[in-house]
């Protein structure tokens, strides 16, 4: 007997077909494979009987329409108050037609009876358009209203906000598309606020904001774990997080694939939802649904965070919760640490923490609250998906089974265990000796909050009790790692309260005491001798190598050569070695020998790496002399050369993939020195890919030297409103210095894909690129989104300036040239491949074809 569904995929039939953007809407000729009768919308009282959880577990509501509409994200404030960005104008018709209308606004919830559900609301600002993030801070709250970031407060206890100061005008945009914008900006361990998807971060002092370097990661949501490390995801990628800071990083462009930075915290990216999902963007793809309809994998994940809770049990510590709401459900990832790597896995397998049988149930965030419960925002509605990325499959679901309304509700729940009292909210006390106290409670929402408020008040009486708790060896580790970072944040950290830190049980505390130890203190850090801890090691690292000093260098050698084949260590190094390369390898060389090579080749390697990476003559040069000082050990000599040779073979043609020429003066002496000098196979033939690569005048079969044509007035406009465009829409991704950022976006600069053809460019930012893409010696299999909704001078001006940015000599594109290429592929349905865009000659398709077959 056939089941209920496969009876229903039988009777699935074709449907009119709706889409906004042809460039990313796939077939137009779509056929529904499983027609399922159109869920009705729920209230929240027959929302809450669809929800399924371990037992053990319960989930309550907090608030609902009409309360709240279309929430997407909230932060609570020092009472326990939850500020709600409503993101009304968000979807409230398949075109989107209302999203540049002041419908938005941030409310703030107070439960003024204790039981979790709020009692009362009030506008705290209205009339915002396409709100993306609010966070309490300094008794009102940070309001993201892109492109504007600002800072809100209510000085007269209305609850409605009276003050509104501008903190940046450059966070994301107006308009565009708002799961690529700036996002939810968070208080971090460090005492700076971060935010996805925006390159800058604040930090509060004497009453102004600071900027810094920042993030530049991640889509939607962002949170930390006990340590102070970021987490955020893509909407394919569940769950990401830097190992290390990020701000050390934007010192080196050039290590944009640090296994440290954008790290893949979960490789899994299966979902199990508890019923079947067809109304999914990409549902027409056979590799998108299972058999019996459910969504395979994550394709719309956003808003994770790390449970640092005290409702749940022990367990659940560091666990992070990851809503997916294309699947309606909250999955739960176990975090395990080891050597300062992070691994996530699947809690349960084959299902889900959270799951819901209605559709409508669109998990968009989770947090932690006061109470120490599980808060899970819920956008509830029908449609999800933006227009610009619409598909005519999906347009089709949402009409034949009646998704496009409501449009006005939204949903708060928290989860709680079953087998205790709804826990209560923790409202943080005015006394700074209790705010201390607080620093060594077990809830990582109470600590962080007693830390900001400490550091906000800028009140010196705090840093006593900070020292006494710092010095506190039964204290848990986490408070004494709150109080270090509490003192650093009241500019309060004296040397001693580091050199105690240093020698802390906690490696996490010890690792933090490097980050915030003064310049002074250089010589205490070079004398680290007996630390072993791999993330100690690698803050060390960082910290070395951006000191530039003649001590912290040969220290840094000393650590590379006892630790260099640790990535995250040799990483920490690689962020200050920008422009001392040379210098550095000079350095690990001199102390290279057959006992470390394990440790010291992968560090020469690497610096070779960089420099070949840059492709500048005289620091080449230089490498090259490094490898000819080597003498007799050879593995080390060779570890160089490998490095300076970045070429690669197309695995289709075969043929070398073509790297940016090196000019130079004359043929280096170096050079002709190694070429005599190297005997060994491997290391033969990289020298003979590195000697390819070098011209100069007098070279036999050298290129003519580039000829650079300056641009005119009106290009130069255009160049200009390009890096504006590329700054705000672009950069989140292919990143400002435009070297990308692995498992996201490939490299922008030597790109043959940007110095060539202009055309295909173009049709790449017009309708999207999708699959494997060869970039460089890399192969990159992502999906860039369609920008058609660009104007022609808009994509021209990108087009020109990353055509001429980062040395590049490509020719300008102008407006008219677009809108041609707009025109003559006007009746393209889909993102581009790569073949599509470079057909492969008949040998080479013949070629990959057999690869294939095997």
């Amino acid at each position: 007997m056939k089941t209920p569904l496969a009876v229903l995929a039988l009777l699935a039939g074709a449907t009119s077909a709706f889409a906004l953007n042809k460039g990313n809407a796939g077939p137009t000729d779509v056929t529904l494979k499983f027609n399922l009768p159109a869920p009705a919308p729920l209230s929240p009282e027959e929302e809450l009987k669809t929800f399924k959880l371990p037992p053990g577990f319960r989930i309550e509501l907090v608030a609902s329409e009409p309360m709240i509409e279309s929430p997407v994200a909230i932060s609570f404030d020092e009472q326990g108050r939850i500020f709600v960005v409503e993101m009304r104008g968000y979807m409230r018709d398949m075109e989107g037609t209302t999203e540049n209308e002041p419908l938005g606004r941030i409310s703030l919830l107070t439960d003024k009876d204790g039981d979790g559900r709020m009692d009362a609301a009030s506008p705290f600002v209205d009339q915002l358009v396409m709100p993306r993030g609010v966070m309490a801070v300094n008794g009102g709250a940070l309001v993201a209203e892109p492109p504007n970031l600002f800072f809100c407060k209510d000085t007269k206890g209305s609850g409605l906000a009276d003050t509104k100061t501008l903190v940046t005008a450059d966070f994301g945009t107006f308009g565009g598309q708002p799961e690529h914008m700036a996002n939810t900006p968070t208080w971090a361990m460090d005492n700076r606020v971060y935010a996805a998807g925006y390159a800058t971060s604040f930090k509060l002092t004497n009453g102004a904001w600071q900027k810094g370097p920042g993030l530049g990661r991640g889509q939607w949501g962002l949170s930390q774990d006990d340590a102070g490390r970021l987490f955020y995801n893509y909407n394919s990628d569940l769950l990401r997080t830097d190992l290390l800071p990020a701000a050390a990083f934007s010192r080196n462009p050039l290590l944009r694939e640090a296994s440290a930075v954008n790290n893949r915290v979960i490789k899994d990216q299966a979902v199990y939802p508890s019923h079947p999902t067809p109304g999914v963007n990409r549902g027409y793809d056979a590799k998108t649904l299972r058999a019996d309809g459910t969504l395979s994998a994550a394709t719309s994940t956003c808003g994770a965070s790390i449970y640092r809770g005290d409702a749940f049990p022990a367990e659940f510590r560091g666990n992070a919760f990851i809503p997916e709401p294309s699947s309606n459900l909250v999955k739960r990832v176990l975090i395990t640490e080891q050597d300062g790597l992070l691994t996530g896995t699947n809690a349960y397998e084959g299902t889900e923490f959270l799951t819901s049988t209605d559709e409508r149930f669109r998990p968009v965030m989770t947090a932690t609250g006061p109470d120490g419960a599980l808060y899970v925002v819920d956008l509830y509605r029908g449609m999800l998906q933006h227009p610009a990325f619409l598909t005519h499959y999906l347009a089709a679901n949402i009409k034949a089974r009646k998704l496009e309304l409501p449009v006005n509700c939204g949903r708060l729940w928290r989860i709680v265990r079953d087998d205790r009292p709804a826990p209560r909210a923790h409202k943080i006390p005015t006394d700074v000796a209790a705010r201390v106290q607080l620093l060594t409670h077990a809830n990582g929402w109470v600590r962080d909050t007693a830390q900001r408020l400490l550091v906000e008040a800028a009140d010196l009486s705090a840093v006593a009790p900070l020292r006494t708790l710092l010095a506190d060896a039964k204290a848990p580790a986490t408070a004494r790692l709150h109080a270090l970072w509490s003192l650093d944040g009241l500019a309060a950290a004296r040397a001693e309260d580091v050199r105690l830190a240093l020698k802390d049980a906690d490696f996490q505390v010890r690792a933090a005491a490097v980050r915030i130890a003064p310049a002074e203190m250089i010589a205490d850090l070079c004398a680290l001798k007996d630390e072993s801890e791999i993330l100690v090691l690698s803050h060390l690292a960082i910290r070395l190598s951006a000191a530039n000093l003649p001590d912290a260098d040969k220290a840094l050698a000393q650590l590379l050569a006892a630790h260099g084949d640790n990535a995250l260590v040799r990483e920490g190094a690689l962020t200050g070695a920008r422009g001392r390369e040379v210098a550095l390898a000079k350095a690990v060389s001199a102390l290279g020998s057959a006992a470390n090579l394990k440790q010291t080749g992968p560090v020469l390697e690497a610096f070779a790496a960089l420099i070949s990476q840059a492709g500048k003559a005289g620091p080449f040069e230089g490498m090259l002399e490094v490898a000819t000082g080597l003498g007799d050990r050879t593995n080390l000599r060779s570890a160089i050369i490998r490095g300076l040779d970045q070429s690669t073979r197309d695995p289709k043609t075969k043929k070398p993939v073509p790297l940016k020429t090196i000019w130079l003066g004359a043929e280096p002496k170096s050079l002709a020195i190694l070429k005599k000098a190297v005997t060994e196979t491997g290391a033969l033939k990289n020298l003979e890919n590195v000697a390819a690569r070098l011209a100069w005048l007098g070279k036999p079969g050298a290129p003519a030297p580039p000829k650079v044509v300056a641009l005119n007035k009106a290009q130069q406009a255009l160049f200009e409103k390009g890096k504006v465009t590329f700054t705000n829409l672009c950069a989140a991704c292919h990143q400002p210095h435009g070297y990308g950022l692995d498992g996201l976006a490939p490299p922008l600069v030597d790109s043959d894909w940007v110095l060539g053809k202009p055309d295909v460019t173009a049709r790449i930012v017009l309708n999207g690129l999708g699959g494997p893409v060869k970039v460089g010696n890399r192969t990159w299999d992502l999906s860039m989104p369609p920008m058609g909704m660009l104007s022609d001078e808009e994509i021209a001006g990108v087009l020109t300036y990353v055509r001429r940015e980062w040395e590049h000599n490509g020719s300008p594109v102008d407006a008219k040239f677009v809108a041609g290429v707009r025109k003559q592929y006007a009746d393209h349905p889909n993102s581009w491949t790569a073949d599509e865009l470079r057909p492969p000659t008949k040998k080479a398709a013949k070629g990959a074809k057999e690869e294939a077959a095997k």
